[in-house]
């Protein structure tokens, strides 16, 4: 297991994780949703590959529709 932090709040995840398998975790699947990786905005189509380390921060955004 690893630390990351979550919007602030320290999180343990397996050691393979990747921003896909984060997402399912947090129970975001299908939502439109935005996500910071140390500071770097991290495109869908690489979430799948896009391992997490130690210590990484991470900032998810969710898209919230209104007028």
């Amino acid at each position: 297991m690893i630390k990351i932090i979550v919007n602030g709040e320290v999180l343990e995840v397996s050691e393979n994780c990747t921003l896909s398998g984060l997402v399912e975790q947090l129970e975001l699947v299908g939502k439109k949703i935005a996500i910071e990786l140390n500071m770097e905005i991290i495109p869908r189509s690489l979430h799948h590959e896009t391992r997490l380390h130690n210590s990484d921060n991470i900032e998810v955004v969710q898209a919230i529709g209104g007028g």
